[in-house]
C-alpha cells in the first residue's frame, strides 16, 4: 500500500478526475491553455483531461496536445518558451444510472486511459450503448460493471476508479443510490478495481475505519468544474514521473505516497440536512431524528459521514494502512482571511499572485515552505494561517446538501491583533529551501461510543466533501 519513507522520492502531484467545458455546470474558459495555466499556479505535475469520451472535445485535445517520449504523457504544444510540463493524461467520467436488486442506482466512474487513441476506442464502444455527445460526463444506462467491462475491452490497459465514493446520490457507496460492499456493484470484475476516490467530503482515515475496503488503494482529485479547481485535491506519486510510475501507483500502491485532501468538514455532504431547511446535523441528531427532517418532514439527505459511521467496524485507522496526507484549502480563502476580505476581491487576487510568485506555487507555499519565510515574506498572521492548517488546528463547520462547509484558520480577533503589523504586501519577496512540513499524525476519528461524533475536526487528516447535487435534471459540481 506504499511506505512513508517513499516520500524521500521526487513527489509528483497528480489531479486525474476533472472537466471540460463540455460538462454540464463547467467554465467555458476550460481548454489545455487553461488548465496548464492553472495546474503550474497550483503546482501539479500531471492533469487529467476530463471527458474523454466526448468527440469535440477529444477532437480539440489531438490538436492541442503532443505525447512526450520521455513521459508518456502529453504537453501542450504551443507553451511559452516550448516547456514541457505539467502534463496530461486521458481521464473522464461517466455517470450509470439503472436498476438493481430493486434499487436504481447512480454510480460515477472515473476512466483512465494512457493515450488518445485508447481514450477514443473507449468512447466509440460506449457511445456504441448510450449517447455521449451531449455531455462531457455522459449520463448511460449501463451498470458499473457492464461500463468497467466495456471499457476493458476497449482498452486493457485502461483504469476505472469508482468516482467520490461516498456521495449521496451519486457513488459507490452513496446513501442514497449506492451499494455496501465493492462486489455487489463490479461482481465477477471486482478484481479489476483496485483504487477508490474518496471524493471532498472525506479523507482516508475515515475511509480507513472500514475494514471492507483494506485491499483497496485510496486516491484523490479535484473533480474540478473549471481551472481554479484543479488540485483542490490531488494524489501523490513519488519517483519518476511515467505511465508505469502511475500505472504502478493506482494498481498496486507501488510508487503512490499519499493525497492532498479537502478538511472533510468543508464539504458540500459531510453532514446530513436539507438545504432548504437546515441546520447541518450530525450522525447521533440524525438518530434521534430517525432519519426525519424535523421542518419538512421528509427524509433527510443522509452525509457522508453518516453513512462512514453506519459501515464503520473501526474507531481508529491502522497505522499501516494509513497513508500519509496533507490537508489544505484553497490558498484565496486562506489569504482572504488573512486579509479580511472576500476570496474573489482583486485584493486577494493580487496576494495569491505574490505568493506564487514569491514561492513558486500554492502547494510550495501551503505544503513545503518553512515557516519562518512565511513570516518573512508576510508577516506573522500569515505565518499563523499556514501553521494552524498545517497542523489541523482550524474551525470548521461542516457541509451539507449541497451547501459547502467552512474552514476557518484567522479569525477577526486575530487580524485586530496583528493590525498594523501585516506585511503581505511588502516588497520583500519569500524564497523556497524545499524542506517539507510533515503530515498530521493520525488521531481517532470517532470516540468509542460510535453514537458520538467526532469533536472537531473530522479524522486524523481532513478532507473535503464530495459528491452531487439533488438530482435532476445533471448532477452539479460537488
Amino acid at each position: 500500500m506504499g511506505d512513508f519513507a517513499k516520500k524521500e522520492l521526487p513527489r509528483h502531484y497528480a489531479d486525474l478526475h476533472v472537466h471540460s467545458r463540455h460538462s454540464r455546470a463547467t467554465s467555458p474558459s476550460t481548454n489545455p491553455r487553461t488548465m496548464r495555466e492553472a495546474a503550474l499556479r497550483k503546482g501539479l505535475s500531471l492533469v487529467g483531461t476530463g471527458d474523454l469520451t466526448h468527440p469535440a472535445w477529444l477532437s480539440e485535445l489531438k490538436e492541442s496536445l503532443e505525447l512526450s517520449p520521455e513521459t508518456g504523457f502529453y504537453f501542450q504544444k504551443d507553451a511559452p518558451g516550448g516547456e514541457k510540463g505539467p502534463f496530461f493524461v486521458p481521464t473522464g467520467e461517466v455517470s450509470c444510472i439503472y436498476k438493481q436488486d430493486g434499487k436504481t442506482r447512480k454510480i460515477h466512474l472515473v476512466l483512465l486511459s494512457f493515450d488518445l487513441e485508447g481514450a477514443e476506442r473507449i468512447g466509440k464502444a460506449l457511445g456504441a450503448r448510450g449517447n455521449v455527445t451531449s455531455d462531457g460526463r455522459p449520463i448511460l444506462g449501463l451498470s458499473a460493471r457492464d461500463v468497467l467491462e466495456i471499457t476493458l475491452t476497449a482498452d486493457p490497459e485502461a483504469i476505472v476508479i469508482p468516482a467520490h465514493v461516498w456521495t449521496p446520490w451519486f457513488s459507490l457507496f452513496g446513501s442514497m443510490s449506492g451499494f455496501d460492499e465493492v462486489s455487489e456493484c463490479f461482481k465477477d470484475l471486482t478484481p479489476r478495481v483496485k483504487a477508490l476516490e474518496t471524493g471532498l467530503s472525506s479523507d482516508p482515515a475515515m475511509n480507513r475505519l472500514v475494514s471492507r475496503l483494506d485491499e483497496y488503494l485510496l486516491v484523490s482529485s479535484s473533480d474540478a468544474h473549471g481551472p481554479d479547481n484543479l488540485g483542490r485535491e490531488a494524489t501523490v506519486i513519488g519517483g519518476e514521473l511515467s505511465r508505469q510510475t502511475l500505472k504502478s501507483a493506482l494498481t498496486t500502491g507501488e510508487g503512490l505516497l499519499g493525497t492532498v485532501e479537502f478538511f472533510p468538514e468543508e464539504g458540500k455532504y459531510h453532514l446530513d440536512g436539507h438545504a432548504s431547511c437546515g441546520p447541518a446535523l450530525t450522525p447521533a441528531e440524525t438518530k434521534k431524528l430517525k432519519g426525519i427532517c424535523p421542518v419538512c418532514g421528509k427524509r433527510l439527505t443522509t452525509g457522508v459521514l453518516s453513512r462512514v459511521m453506519e459501515l464503520a467496524d473501526r474507531t481508529v485507522p491502522p497505522p499501516g494502512l494509513l497513508l500519509p496526507d496533507w490537508h489544505i484549502f484553497p490558498l484565496k480563502e486562506l489569504l482572504g482571511q488573512v486579509l479580511g476580505k472576500g476570496p474573489d476581491t482583486k485584493t486577494v487576487n493580487e496576494a495569491r499572485a505574490k505568493v506564487i510568485r514569491a514561492f513558486g506555487s500554492e502547494y510550495e507555499f501551503l505544503l513545503d515552505a518553512p515557516l519562518d519565510e512565511i513570516e518573512d515574506f508576510g508577516g506573522a498572521l500569515l505565518r499563523l494561517a499556514a501553521e494552524r492548517t498545517r497542523k489541523g488546528e482550524v474551525k470548521t463547520r461542516g457541509g451539507y446538501d449541497g451547501v459547502f462547509g467552512t474552514v476557518e484558520a484567522v479569525t477577526r480577533e486575530d487580524r485586530e491583533a496583528d493590525l498594523g503589523r501585516n506585511s503581505l504586501f511588502s516588497d520583500e519577496g519569500g524564497k523556497r529551501t524545499g524542506r517539507s512540513f510533515p503530515p498530521r499524525a493520525p488521531r481517532p476519528l470517532f470516540e468509542k461510543d460510535p453514537e458520538k461524533p467526532p469533536a472537531g475536526p473530522a479524522p486524523a487528516p481532513g478532507a473535503r466533501g464530495g459528491g452531487q447535487k439533488t438530482p435532476p435534471p445533471g448532477p452539479q459540481e460537488r
